[in-house]
């Protein structure tokens, strides 16, 4: 396969290490660029990051004596092939930021949610609307780039039950209520630098809900011309809690259907599911994507959050209901899956489609 140079925008954050730590050794990708805010601009990757390094590993050392540079220094960039964005800033200043990555004609695949709602840029769960690349070739006509677009992945919080109804959706999913117990790493933090969380659980996540309910309908649109159309159907309404774990957002979801399949056809669709990354054997796919365990005490955040390296989702407790038809609960990692790590699924996507080749 051939080798990608790729930045990191956003490099000293949580998410921004995220990804150092995932392209390490990554096959296709050579990190070439780390990029942050002016503060860090200058630095040594080790100096900026030090006393807030969150990763389980240790800092990668071929990246500790690279100097970070300034994230708004887009010409710095413009050798690169493409950049993953995960800047900490407000959604106008991302916003611009990123459509000036993409206008200079770089590629940006993003964390961020400034350009979810956009109607050209596409979201992807890459196993779930891999053929919304397709909207690119608008997206680029939009912009006037001939190599420059954007592409987005949804957020952390529907990364757990949308796969999971994907392969449900021709029953016609009616209606679905959806409980997401999030990490605080969701948030940026550990329990070191929000001691507030332990032991302690908050029943609020600013604009969590109304992303949880609006984006999954994106996820599963059409192209329509030079427009994702979201889909009408399911209804769809949430609760997002902090609780505290450090990874992990496991989910609790209730769902109605038209034509309700039974127990057995729907772990058989869950068994079977397989979507384009595992087609191409991307080298991030699990190789089971969506899997159910049969006990009755599973998944859970600490034994199944890192499910196939973190990028397979966990599901159990199938059962009928009182009001719905269907219960059960589902698991996915929310900085691997749900955010770096499926940031790095969707790269692979692209560049197997062609979007990052010059």
């Amino acid at each position: 396969m051939k080798q990608y140079n790729v930045g990191i925008v956003g490099a000293t954050g949580m998410v921004g290490q995220r990804f150092v730590s995932l392209l390490a050794d990554h096959p296709w990708f050579n990190v070439a660029l780390l990029s942050a805010s002016a503060n860090s601009a200058g630095k040594t990757y080790r100096d900026a990051v030090a006393g807030r390094w969150a990763m389980p590993s240790p800092l990668p050392e071929k990246f500790a004596d690279m100097v970070v540079k300034d994230a708004a220094d887009i010409d710095s960039a413009k050798h690169l092939d493409f950049v993953f964005c995960a800047i900490s800033l407000d959604k106008a200043q991302t916003k611009a930021l990123e459509e000036a990555y993409a206008r200079a004609e770089i590629p940006v695949v993003s964390n961020n949610s400034a350009h979810r709602s956009t109607p050209d840029v596409p979201m992807l769960i890459p196993e779930v609307n891999a053929d919304h690349v397709d909207i690119i070739t608008s997206q680029r006509r939009r912009l006037g780039t001939k190599r420059g677009f954007i592409a987005v992945k949804p957020n952390c919080s529907i990364q757990s039950y949308v796969p999971a109804l994907t392969p449900l959706l021709d029953f016609g999913v009616e209606q679905v209520v959806a409980c997401t117990y999030q990490a605080i790493s969701g948030a940026g933090k550990t329990f070191d630098t929000w001691p507030e969380m332990v032991d302690n659980v908050i029943p609020f996540i600013s604009g969590e809900e109304q992303k949880s309910e609006q984006e999954p309908l994106k996820v599963w649109g059409r192209i329509e011309g030079d427009v994702i159309v979201p889909i009408d159907k399911p209804d769809i309404t949430t609760q997002c809690i902090r609780v505290p774990v450090t990874d992990g957002h496991l989910a609790a979801v209730f769902v109605r259907f038209a034509k309700k399949p039974s127990i057995e056809t729907i772990k058989q669709r869950w068994a079977e599911f397989k979507g384009v990354p595992q087609q191409l054997n991307l080298p991030s796919a699990p190789r089971q994507f969506l899997n159910y365990f049969e006990e009755e005490n599973r998944p859970q955040t600490r034994l199944d959050r890192d499910l196939e390296s973190g990028m397979a989702v966990s599901i159990g407790r199938l059962r009928e209901d009182t009001i719905y038809d269907y219960k059960f609960v589902c698991l996915s990692h929310n900085t691997l899956r749900g955010a770096a790590g499926g940031g790095v699924l969707m790269a692979e996507l692209l560049a197997a489609k062609g979007y990052f080749d010059r």
